[in-house]
């Protein structure tokens, strides 16, 4: 939780400010942040409760009760990656973290689109999120659904009433984001701990009302049609979807004290946690499931399971936790990536950059980068209006193009090790010595092959009950799209202003 800077802590501080000075800016962020505030950050970006509630129902779907081993998998792979990003974290504590560490590494062009890229991927994921909205407060109350009476996110309805929850959220965490760092990191600190509690409440709930044994694991009767290596890649996704934004405290590091040392340890510290609580839920929900076969847990997911368990009032009430962990999610990632925004501008590498990088001079935040993204983040949603695919397509096409960005930072960062990056570490500070350059090789391939399969265009994912072509190939063309454009700002606007400007003070770590 955030907390009041005392007298004592005050060297501390300057010895922070004096760290970022070192890198050629000035400390215009309110720096805040503590220990457990900076791993909310993280945690609450990757929020298991919003996106398992999301996408259990697409995983098992297609890989019945076995597709629980691509949790395990992808927290595996998605671990090497928050290692590299924890030894970057301390090297770098620097806002907008993606594009500064990509940046130092690979050049000016590579930072620059791993930061387009992360950005464009955070606006449309708290779209994405928020629109979640849809899956747990209808359940609540039926007051929820005010767009037609369907409410799921299948149906024309249920679709346009997301919308309408989504924008109404987007509006609320954009008011918090502009109001200041503290406020964002009580609310989202408070959220956390719900959601935390909510979690093992639930899990709690599913092992002591168990059907089947833990061996429901090994059980692959119910997928999809076709060999199982296809339908399990598939449900994979889900876990896919989940498990990104660990990276976000490293977003916060310059309202974040002690950034060098605290930041590393909230990445993995969220990832971890994350992978724990998450893994359990899942266990617990196919153990508790009161049927594997009925199609309710490929329809409805968790909140069936949930909802079969608990009388009307208990199981509203962890419903409500569920949409407390939406909420913060959606306020992180915003938080996140107008930080980024925020970091970018201040090297004038965005459009209207000195406006984008003003803080506020009483809240102390970069108020404009935060409404740009809720105004978009309403914007996306409204576009799709009514649409009953919107909610697999934001969610693929965000997560490939996130996933690219971390790319654009695990690359250059292995070409770095090779060529005798770790001659410039502080050896005081988190390092994955001689094991960094095999973990950071086994990160890039594990990024590339994720890429390639959340992007795969399979008609069962993008277009499940039919629709055009260009749905399809919704992902890669959503890539396609942000590259064409990158090149055009990047041309038009980042190239000249450079030609002009000197490029910002790249300081050793």
């Amino acid at each position: 939780m955030a907390t009041t800077v005392s007298p004592t802590a005050q060297p501390e501080l300057s010895r922070d400010s004096a760290d970022l000075e070192s890198f050629g800016y000035q400390p215009v962020l309110h720096r805040k942040l503590g220990r457990y505030a900076s791993f909310a950050a993280g945690f609450s970006f990757v929020s298991i409760l919003t996106t398992i509630f999301q996408f259990f129902g697409l995983g098992y779907s297609f890989g019945g009760a076995a597709f629980f081993w691509t949790w395990p998998i992808v927290f595996a792979g998605q671990l090497l990656v928050a290692l590299n990003f924890a030894e970057l974290a301390a090297r770098y504590p620097i806002s907008g973290c993606i594009y500064q560490w990509s940046r130092r590494l690979g050049g000016e062009l590579v930072g620059w689109f791993a930061g387009w890229m992360m950005v464009i991927a955070q606006i449309v994921t708290a779209a994405a999120a928020a629109i979640a909205l849809q899956v747990v407060l209808p359940s609540i109350w039926s007051g929820f659904q005010i767009i037609g009476e369907d409410s799921a996110l299948t149906s024309s309805s249920g679709a346009s009433n997301a919308v309408l929850l989504g924008s109404i959220l987007l509006v609320i965490t954009t008011a918090i984001n502009v109001i200041g760092i503290d406020l964002m990191a009580r609310i989202n600190s408070i959220g956390v701990t719900v959601e935390i509690i909510g979690v093992a409440a639930i899990v709690a709930l599913f092992f002591v009302n168990t059907e089947r044994g833990p061996g429901v694991v090994f059980q692959t009767e119910h997928a999809a049609p076709g060999p199982y290596w296809s339908a399990f890649l598939i449900s994979g996704l889900m876990a896919a979807y989940v498990m990104v934004g660990f990276d976000s405290a490293g977003e916060l590091s310059e309202e974040t004290k002690n950034p060098r040392r605290v930041a590393p340890r909230t990445i993995l510290t969220a990832l971890s946690v994350s992978a724990l609580g998450g893994g359990l839920m899942l266990l617990g929900a196919l153990m508790a499931a009161p049927s594997l076969d009925d199609g309710s847990l490929a329809t409805e997911g968790l909140a069936y399971v949930l909802t079969a368990k608990l009388d009307s009032a208990p199981g509203k009430v962890l419903l409500g936790c569920v949409a407390v962990a939406i909420v913060v999610c959606t306020l992180a990632i915003q938080t996140a990536g107008s930080r980024l925004m925020f970091s970018m501008a201040r090297d004038g590498k965005l459009p209207f950059a000195a406006r984008l990088a003003a803080v506020h001079p009483r809240y102390g935040t970069p108020a404009l980068p935060a409404i740009v993204i809720g105004v978009l983040g309403i914007g996306l949603l409204v576009l799709n209006l009514g649409n009953a695919a919107i909610f697999a397509t934001l969610a693929s096409v965000c997560i490939v193009t996130l996933y690219l960005a971390y790319l654009l930072v695990t690359v250059p960062l292995l070409i770095r090790r090779v060529k005798g990056w770790d001659e410039e570490r502080d050896p005081s500070l988190f390092s994955l010595g001689r094991l960094g350059i095999p973990i950071n090789a086994v990160a890039v391939l594990w990024g590339v092959a994720m890429v390639v399969n959340l992007a795969w265009p399979r008609a069962e994912v993008y277009i499940p009950n039919g629709g055009g072509w260009w749905m399809q190939w919704a992902a890669p063309l959503f890539v396609l799209v942000v590259i064409a454009v990158g090149l055009v700002v990047h041309r038009t606007v980042v190239a000249p202003r450079a030609a002009e400007t000197p490029e910002p003070a790249v300081a050793p770590a």
